[in-house]
């Protein structure tokens, strides 16, 4: 067993991984500010320092007391739109509080450190399947953030300061089959959510950015993760490092692309009920086409995505979004 600690813990896809290490037999310890995290999301056993990975005294309690092995890093802002109009925002929490933990790590001899990255560090790939060996060409302050660190990380592990592996995510999606976690933002900006309240009602519509992409429909496409399989990948890419494995990057993804149009006929196929959507123009950084080809997870980790074909993932979310109507604090 191996104590790990999980910046950003209490979040969507970090409560979800907490779960999943839990379940591997680790002990994890989530470090998190809850200005996006939840409480509710974070099982009682398990212990939560507050607070942000800019503070270095947090981060020191945290990593001096308790024998942590390795750092699993969630802890960052990530929403493409949001960080066109707020990039300073974006910077500061994803580039220099990155930093800071970065500091923390080296100092208490904290090696191995798994890095949540996104697929944005590619920019517009015109529609081509993504390998790990494409250049980054990021579009939007989000994705520059995210590959300013990916090229931190590789300069730190060659000075022989740290490990590391970068996991690249398509888009995350769906909830907890057991029902006891899900995704709760305030504001709710991705995309399944929102159409899954508008079928719900009363909601207003949801808004599908841009109808003039080239893709078969004309919305953008993107390569839709089951919260879970994201989360399973996480426990094995720790495992890789505290085995001695090497550094590196990986997509995780399903190697299928799915548009906005898509998504909302499978959520009122699923619940019979009609969706009310409205169109406007294309939001500034967002690609036409993201997907992933994620050979490179399935050779290195054994990691295959079992939960995520569009059908479960809309399932998953809609069993857990009913029974939430108020998020977390409903």
């Amino acid at each position: 067993m191996s104590r790990i600690l999980v910046t950003g813990g209490a979040g969507y896809i970090g409560s979800h991984t907490v779960k999943a290490l839990l379940a591997a037999g680790h002990e994890p310890v989530v470090l998190d500010d809850f200005s996006e995290g939840h409480r509710l999301a974070v099982p009682e056993e398990v212990e939560i320092v507050v607070g942000r990975i800019h503070d270095r005294a947090v981060l020191d309690a945290a990593l001096s007391g308790g024998g942590i092995d390795a750092v699993i890093h969630f802890a960052a802002h990530c929403y493409v739109g949001v960080s066109v109009g707020q990039p300073r925002a974006y910077y500061d929490n994803n580039v220099v509080g990155t930093l800071s933990l970065l500091d923390a790590l080296v100092a208490h001899r904290v090696r191995p450190i798994l890095f949540s990255s996104s697929c944005a560090v590619y920019g517009d790939p015109a529609g081509e399947p993504l390998i790990e060996q494409r250049p980054f060409a990021p579009i939007n302050p989000y994705g520059r953030t995210k590959a300013v660190m990916e090229w931190a990380l590789d300069d730190l592990r060659g000075a022989g300061e740290i490990e590391y592996m970068a996991l690249r995510y398509f888009n995350a999606a769906g909830a907890d089959p057991d029902g006891e976690l899900g995704e709760d933002h305030d504001p709710e900006t991705h995309l399944l959510p929102l159409v899954i309240d508008a079928a719900l009602g009363p909601a207003r519509a949801v808004t599908v950015f841009g109808t003039d992409y080239d893709t078969p429909d004309g919305t953008c496409v993107r390569d839709y993760i089951h919260v879970t399989d994201l989360a399973d990948a996480h426990v094995r890419g720790i495992g890789h490092l505290l085995d001695g494995g090497e550094s590196m990057a990986l997509n995780l993804g399903t190697g299928t692309g799915c548009s906005v149009l898509e998504v909302i006929a499978e959520v009122a196929g699923l619940s019979g009920n009609d969706v009310p959507h409205d169109f406007g123009d294309r939001r500034p950084g967002d690609p036409a086409s993201l997907v992933a080809r994620p050979g490179r997870a399935r050779e290195v980790l054994g990691w295959a995505p079992e939960h995520s074909s569009l059908t479960e993932i809309v399932e998953t979310a809609w069993t857990w979004r009913v029974a939430h109507r108020g998020g977390y604090g409903g």
